[in-house]
């Protein structure tokens, strides 16, 4: 059976179902809110989708804690100080902080679910350690398989290999502008307006360093 995540001039060699390189408490450190998740099973699924990305990205050669921390938070706004995993987590505590706010002030008039809604923000960008590969030089660039196939559709292949449930593969899938024309869930909704909040000022930021 052919791989789905190969194509012809790239080969990623995907750890097999359920095998867990990095533990839960692992992927914590470097996500912390991971652990606000009540579901255990879905504590335990959604580090399962990181360890696998972490290990078969970058190309196949995988990335290392080191090298996830230094990666900028994206490519598209020039050099600024920013990195990915701090916004990754930046995305997660907005989110937490909007459920927080509308629980306050609407109570369960906006019902939102906090394992989904800090689930799909951990895993909206996981499709990013396939996307993402090492140039010549050492820098981070957008890889051959990258440049087929977005992180929002490789995340949802990984979420559903480890069996996330719909309501978090969605958010991966809409988070952005391949989901601007799909209904979002108030979950979805909460994360594309929090991880665009980082995203505008990063770009922001990157024109004023020019």
């Amino acid at each position: 059976m052919t791989d789905p995540f190969c194509e012809t001039k790239l080969t990623l060699h995907l750890t097999p179902r359920n095998a867990m390189t990095y533990s839960t408490s692992q992927i914590a450190e470097l996500f912390p809110d991971l652990m606000t998740i009540s579901d255990a099973a879905m504590r335990e699924r959604v580090a399962a989708a990181w360890s696998e990305a972490l290990t078969s990205g970058c190309g196949g050669k995988g990335w290392t804690f080191a090298e996830i921390r230094a990666i900028p938070f994206t490519l598209l706004a020039g050099k600024i100080d920013l990195r990915f995993v701090e916004h990754l987590n930046s995305c997660v505590k907005q989110c937490i902080a909007i459920e927080g706010v509308l629980k306050s002030t609407f109570g369960d008039r906006i019902p939102v679910d906090h394992d989904s809604l800090v689930a799909g923000a951990l895993l909206a960008d996981v499709g990013k350690m396939l996307e993402f590969d090492k140039d010549a030089s050492g820098n981070v660039v957008k890889g051959s398989f990258g440049e087929l196939v977005r992180h929002p559709f490789s995340g949802v292949a990984l979420c559903f290999k480890h069996g996330l449930p719909a309501s978090v593969m969605h958010i991966v899938a809409t988070h952005s502008y391949e989901g601007d024309k799909s209904d979002r869930t108030i979950e979805s909704i909460i994360f594309h307006h929090a991880d665009f909040v980082d995203f505008d000022i990063a770009k922001f930021l990157g024109k004023r360093a020019k």
